[in-house]
């Protein structure tokens, strides 16, 4: 028997923390791998650390969460943190590892939480059980829905940067990747506008394989 979960939209200040530090934690994964991998660019400009004063963007982290927020849904973006591929030990591995660190953050924090989830019943029924596991179920949601709209192949996100390691970095290549992601900002509305309602069905599918449960 299949079991189906209400999922109640949280307090508008509980969304936006828990967006803000989904993608902090994302872009701080891009960073930490990078320099692993030989480009010390984020962690020389102070971007290694969960502090948000140093990711917020004012019109991402901010105006747009509010704004998508009273749609029933919280959606936004954080200054990207610096990256240099010329810095990369393997420039085309490299930007692959780097490019996936990110979603891959966002699906173990809902792995995560997704297994409170599952093992939730050792909470009690209590209110405060309730609004614990809700609180959780939102935190799977934000951290799927961000994995999935950044895996989309299109620049500047880090779906196209997986794509684009497949290529080798020829000076004609990186024309052609440069021009493509010269219109990254219309490719994302185009994305937004007209394609968002052909993806929004992967994210109940992705929230059921992390929680066992619908909604």
């Amino acid at each position: 028997m299949q079991t189906t979960y209400i999922l109640q939209t949280p307090p508008l200040i509980f969304a936006l923390i828990v967006l803000i530090f989904s993608i902090i934690i994302h872009e701080i994964s891009h960073g930490y791998v990078a320099d692993m991998l030989g480009d010390p660019t984020a962690r020389l400009a102070g971007r290694l650390t969960l502090n948000p004063l140093k990711h917020i963007d004012p019109i991402g982290s901010i105006i747009v969460p509010i704004i998508t927020s009273l749609g029933g849904f919280t959606f936004g973006w954080a200054k990207p943190v610096p990256f240099n591929p010329f810095n990369l030990k393997n420039r085309r591995s490299g930007e692959l590892v780097i490019a996936l660190a990110g979603p891959a953050s966002n699906l173990f924090i809902a792995f995560v939480f997704g297994l409170i989830i599952r093992y939730g019943a050792n909470l009690g029924t209590t209110n405060f059980a309730a609004t614990f596991l809700q609180l959780c179920a939102y935190i799977v949601l934000i951290n799927v829905a961000l994995a999935t709209f950044n895996l989309i192949p299109i620049p500047p996100l880090d779906g196209s940067k997986i794509i684009f390691a497949a290529f080798p970095p020829t000076p004609k290549w990186m024309r052609i990747r440069a021009s493509i992601e010269h219109y990254s900002i219309w490719l994302v509305l185009i994305v937004v506008i007209f394609l968002w309602q052909f993806i929004v069905p992967v994210i109940p599918i992705l929230f059921k394989v992390f929680t066992g449960i619908s909604f």
